[in-house]
């Protein structure tokens, strides 16, 4: 029998650590991006006799994780134990106690034994510890974070909050981290929900909406959009994201505006393709003027489209977002197999700036602007420190211990994804998120560096 420990301290009363804990989209919290992990069915939490059942990878084959809790102690204490799955043995108690009036000490002990007995112990136990560590180290980080995060409105009451483009990347991040505070959290759907579902149908090319479900929120955020980055810009694919966009968003408000009751806040989501290509060191803030081209001209009709809800009283932030790294999808996850492969290098000249922003830090903007009263109109999403491709290929290599040496010319960018590659590929702006800085909002990752580390579990 193995056992593995790790304990550490978090900024946060220990109410508000069992808190999250006891919270149902939790674990999707607690799961790291590279476990390949999938919940299947819940039943009844972490208290006595809850179960939840798992779909995990092990190599090319999946497997089903099934746990049930016990030794439940309100404020403290939950043990969640393998009934069936890749361990002839897993018994974890998790146990939460409290430091100060303000801190608390997070512990888990695993006791486990992997299959095949002394065999399995000799061939996977230092492979296995090793996993261990690098998993809970994540879990202790995020539960230090996302208290961070949230204790600034523990004492509040729990929001209601209506998410579009929840399926999306960014989305089913942010709805799991605003569940896991508490919130209320409704998404809008293109199918019609069952009943008792939280779930909101709307069409907005047909101009649907269940307009009743949608009265005396206190937020909404609006993601919903096709891709930019999914193909090439045909004609066609350019009126479908300039579409997707524009006509999606003012139906939106056009709704909230006639609601008896609209939201106070509208977090509407928009890219920093608004200043269009700047080259040289010019520095972007909120106030500089939109640029020319396919995607600032998107931009501004996309912003100007929210100009109802505006009119209506509702406050309206319009989130300029940069690249996101997240290796769950984007322009990171396309790129990791080849610099895996010692394939990476520079893109066209390599001077292009690039506007970046960890998922970890962004889903972090939307839950400090739903909340930041004083904050409306455009609000660059993006870290302090932009960096060039080239400097942003070196990060990447050395987080990856790949080699760099293998450039992609700007006419191969151009001939494999057209203007789609020139947009998003080789032209670049220098963003900063002056109005987040002036606010004092805080960033988990500023420098690329740390933000690779992190998202890659380095």
């Amino acid at each position: 029998m193995s056992v593995f420990e790790k304990q550490s301290r978090v900024e946060a009363p220990v109410k508000e650590l069992f808190n999250w804990h006891n919270r149902s989209r939790t674990f999707e919290r607690l799961t790291p991006p590279w476990e390949k992990v999938r919940v299947l069915e819940r039943q009844g939490g972490i208290q006595e006799g809850g179960r939840v059942v798992l779909e995990v990878q092990q190599g090319p084959f999946r497997r089903r994780w099934v746990a049930v809790h016990g030794d439940y102690i309100e404020g403290t204490q939950f043990v969640d134990e393998q009934v069936q799955g890749p361990f002839a043995k897993w018994v974890h108690t998790h146990r939460m106690l409290p430091e100060t009036d303000t801190t608390s000490l997070l512990s888990d002990h695993v006791e486990y034994q992997p299959p095949l007995g002394f065999l399995g112990q000799w061939a996977a136990g230092r492979y296995l510890h090793r996993r261990l560590e690098r998993l809970f180290s994540f879990r202790h980080t995020r539960a230090q974070h996302d208290l961070k995060r949230y204790h600034p409105y523990a004492q509040r009451p729990p929001l209601k909050i209506a998410v579009t483009g929840a399926s999306g990347l960014i989305g089913a991040a942010l709805t799991v981290f605003l569940s896991c505070a508490g919130n209320e959290v409704r998404t809008l759907v293109r199918r019609r929900p069952q009943l008792d579902s939280p779930e909101i149908f709307w069409d907005p090319y047909r101009g649907e909406l269940d307009k009743a479900s949608m009265e005396s929120l206190d937020a909404v955020v609006h993601l919903a959009g096709e891709n930019i980055g999914a193909g090439r810009w045909t004609g066609p694919r350019k009126e479908a994201i300039r579409r997707s966009r524009v006509e999606g968003t003012r139906f939106l408000c056009e709704t909230l505006a006639s609601l008896r009751h609209p939201p106070k806040a509208l977090v509407c989501s928009s890219a920093i393709g608004f200043y269009g290509d700047r080259g040289g060191e010019e520095a972007l803030t909120e106030e500089s003027a939109a640029g020319q081209g396919f995607l600032p001209e998107t931009c501004q009709t996309w912003e100007g489209a929210a100009e109802p809800a505006l009119k209506a009283g509702i406050r309206v932030v319009n989130v300029r977002t940069g690249i996101v790294l997240t290796s769950l999808g984007g322009a990171l996850a396309k790129m990791l197999p080849p610099f895996q492969a010692g394939f990476g290098g520079v893109m066209g000249s390599g001077h292009q700036w690039m506007s970046w922003i960890s998922m970890e830090d962004l889903i972090g903007v939307y839950h400090y602007l739903i909340h930041a009263e004083t904050l409306s109109g455009p609000v660059n999403a993006v870290a302090p420190r932009p960096v060039t491709n080239r400097d942003f290929v070196r990060a990447l290599g050395r987080a990856l211990k790949r080699p760099t040496l293998i450039p992609l010319p700007g006419s191969m960018v151009k001939a494999l994804f057209g203007e789609m590659g020139q947009a998003l590929l080789l032209e670049g702006q220098k963003v900063l998120p002056a109005k987040l800085e002036s606010a004092g909002f805080s960033f988990l990752y500023p420098d690329l560096e740390s933000a690779l580390r992190w998202e890659l579990g380095k």
